[in-house]
C-alpha cells in the first residue's frame, strides 16, 4: 500500500515538474525576442521599392524595415530591428509628458503595422496607403508606457500595371495613443484627388478622465506632416462629464486643403470634489457657463481653415446649451 502512494506522488510530482518545463518553456519562447542589425538606407526617403500583387501589407513591411519578424499570440505580429549606425531624430510625442522620442529607439525598434488603405481618385488610379507603429524594442515582444504614444511612420504606393510602386516613404512622423499603441489613422479626402489621414488621440492619468484631440495628417511640401490639431474632441472615463465629436468636409469652391467643421456635444456636471472626483478640464467657451451653473448639456461647432501652413479656428464658436441647472 505504501509503494502505491509513493508511485502515485511520484507520478503527480513529475507531472507537475514536466508542466513547469513546459511553462517555462513557452515563456521563454515568448520573451527569446532578438535585435536584427538592419543599414542605415532604411531611413532614406527616397527609397525605391515596387511589390507585385498580390500586395501584402506585412511582407511589404519588411522589405521597408528588414529585420526579424515575429507572429506572437494576440495577433502580436511586429519587426524586431536595431540600427546601429542610424542618427536618431527628436519627432513629436503629443503626450508632452515624457518629450520628444529619439527615433530610431537607442534599444532597438520593434515595428508594427498599423493600417493598410486603399482608395481610388477620380480618374481611377489606385493607391495604397501603409501606416506604421513604432515602439521601444521589448524582450517580450510588449507595448508599454503610459504616456508613451505609437510612432507613426507612413509609406504610400501607386499601381502601376500589375506592380506597386512606393511614390512616398517617411519612416517616421509623430507619435500619439498611450502603452506605445497609436489609434488607427482614417483616410478623408480634404480636396479634389487630395487625400490626408486623420487620428484621433486620447490619454489620461489612472482613473482619470481621458481627453481626445484630432490630429490631421497631411502631405504637405514633400512630406507628410500634421497640419492640424483640434483639442477637446472627446473625454471620457468621467463620473460626471463627457463629450464626443464628429467632423465634416466643406465641400465648397476650394480646390485643396478646405475647411473642417467640428461639432462637440455633450454634459458638463460640477466636480463634488470626492476622492473619486476629477475636476473636468472644460473648453473655454463652456467656462463662463460653468461659473455659474451646476451642470447643462451643450453643443459647440467650430470652423477649422487652413492659415499659413496650420489650419485654425475661424470666426466664433456656435453654442448652444439644454437641461442648465
Amino acid at each position: 500500500m505504501f509503494d502505491i502512494k509513493l508511485n502515485l506522488t511520484n507520478m503527480r510530482l513529475s507531472y507537475l515538474n514536466l508542466i513547469f518545463l513546459v511553462s517555462t518553456f513557452c515563456l521563454a519562447q515568448q520573451s527569446d525576442v532578438q535585435l536584427k542589425n538592419v543599414n542605415d538606407t532604411i531611413l532614406n526617403s527616397k527609397r525605391v521599392l515596387k511589390i507585385a500583387e498580390p500586395f501584402d501589407g506585412i511582407k511589404t513591411m519588411q522589405k521597408l524595415f528588414p529585420g526579424k519578424l515575429y507572429k506572437l499570440e494576440d495577433d502580436n505580429t511586429f519587426i524586431s530591428w536595431n540600427c546601429k549606425a542610424c542618427k536618431p531624430t527628436a519627432y513629436l510625442d503629443v503626450n508632452g509628458v515624457e518629450g520628444d522620442q529619439m527615433f530610431p529607439y537607442q534599444d532597438g525598434v520593434a515595428t508594427r503595422l498599423l493600417s493598410n488603405i486603399d482608395y481610388t481618385d477620380s480618374k481611377g488610379n489606385q493607391f495604397k496607403l501603409l501606416t506604421f507603429n513604432h515602439s521601444v524594442y521589448d524582450m517580450d515582444g510588449l507595448q508599454t508606457g503610459r504616456f508613451s504614444g505609437g510612432l507613426i511612420g507612413v509609406a504610400k504606393f501607386a499601381k502601376n500595371g500589375k506592380v506597386w510602386e512606393m511614390r512616398s516613404f517617411q519612416p517616421a512622423v509623430f507619435a500619439c495613443g498611450a502603452f506605445s499603441r497609436a489609434p488607427q489613422p482614417k483616410l478623408v479626402e480634404i480636396g479634389e484627388d487630395q487625400f490626408a489621414l486623420t487620428v484621433v488621440h486620447s490619454n489620461g492619468g489612472p482613473g482619470a478622465p481621458y481627453s481626445g484631440f484630432l490630429y490631421l495628417l497631411v502631405g504637405f511640401e514633400g512630406k507628410y506632416q500634421l497640419l492640424m490639431e483640434v483639442d477637446y474632441y472627446s473625454l471620457f472615463n468621467s463620473p460626471s462629464s463627457d463629450w464626443s465629436s464628429s467632423f465634416t468636409v466643406v465641400k465648397d469652391n476650394k480646390k485643396f486643403f478646405r475647411d473642417f467643421i467640428v461639432t462637440t456635444t455633450g454634459s458638463y456636471k460640477k466636480a463634488k470634489n470626492t476622492e473619486d472626483d476629477f475636476e473636468v478640464d472644460l473648453p473655454k467657451e463652456l467656462a463662463q457657463m460653468a461659473k455659474t451653473k451646476k451642470q447643462f448639456d451643450f453643443e459647440i461647432v467650430r470652423r477649422f481653415s487652413l492659415k499659413g501652413k496650420f489650419y485654425k479656428m475661424t470666426g466664433q464658436p456656435i453654442l448652444k446649451f439644454s437641461k442648465v441647472k
